[in-house]
């Protein structure tokens, strides 16, 4: 079976111009390589400037490559246009670190998650209200919700909007960029339990995008880890895991514990 999406030698450049003229070009991923099968749930993990992000709007179609290539179910995306790009934006939907920041402040909660369905589907006017309602019960918010402007959810509601909103058209794979970083640890718990609980029911793949390799562990099969713009370490994640490459291990030493471990005070 082939992938849901693929990547093939991808590479990025950026130069920034200014008042003094162009800068020297800054190569952001070099030579990145990927496949994303259905069901899979895999975790892209870096540090900030590692080019996660990067690589997540190039997979995305936002931005396209200097060099290589991204196939949708072997169809490069370059080449999509009409019924066929829409069912690409169908299948492959996104959330993003800041909730607020990616809605309009104001339009309703419902008709924020009905957006893509507006776009997306043929979906009727009745039937779309209907979808919402049932959206937001399975994101764990009420139908009442669907009434209420964005600045009246709090955060963690906000984000269970977007993810609602994501997987309204039903796609078979779903990006989190950062989606859970701006939450408290509580409400980080309460996120990766629904996300895996909608993996499960909806039988998509998922792409996390994170730093946070404690998060990894807790939701995704398989750990790709990226530094300086190229894929160093590509490993299931299991209960041992433990990370070869250089950047892997730092990141893994970067895990703080879960409490914090008492030491007794030396004498003076």
């Amino acid at each position: 079976m082939s992938p849901i999406l693929s990547a093939r030698s991808l590479s990025k450049v950026y130069s920034t111009h200014s008042l003094v003229g162009r800068s020297a070009p800054k190569t952001v991923l070099r030579d990145v390589s990927l496949d994303i099968a259905a069901g899979e749930s895999i975790a892209l993990l870096g540090r900030s400037g590692s080019g996660k992000s990067t690589l997540g709007r190039l997979l995305l179609g936002f931005e396209r490559p200097d060099g290589g290539s991204v196939a949708f179910d072997g169809h490069d995306l370059r080449g999509l246009s009409g019924e066929a790009y829409r069912h690409y934006r169908r299948s492959v939907q996104v959330v993003f670190q800041d909730s607020l920041g990616a809605v309009n402040p104001r339009h309703t909660v419902g008709r924020i998650i009905a957006e893509p369905l507006r776009h997306l589907t043929t979906l009727g006017a009745d039937e779309r209200d209907r979808r919402v309602r049932s959206l937001l019960m399975q994101v764990g918010l009420a139908p009442a919700d669907a009434r209420k402007l964005p600045t009246q959810m709090s955060g963690g509601q906000m984000q269970r909007v977007c993810i609602a909103r994501a997987i309204a058209p039903s796609p078979r794979l779903l990006v989190l960029d950062e989606a859970v970083s701006n939450l408290d640890l509580m409400l980080q718990m309460q996120m990766i339990a629904l996300l895996k609980e909608l993996q499960s029911t909806l039988k998509m793949a998922v792409l996390f995008i994170t730093h946070d390799l404690r998060l990894v562990r807790l939701f995704c099969s398989r750990v790709m880890v990226l530094a300086a713009g190229r894929i160093e370490e590509d490993e299931p994640v299991v209960r041992s895991l433990e990370l070869r490459s250089v950047e892997g291990r730092l990141l893994q030493g970067a895990i703080l514990p879960a409490r914090p471990v008492h030491r007794p005070l030396e004498p003076v």
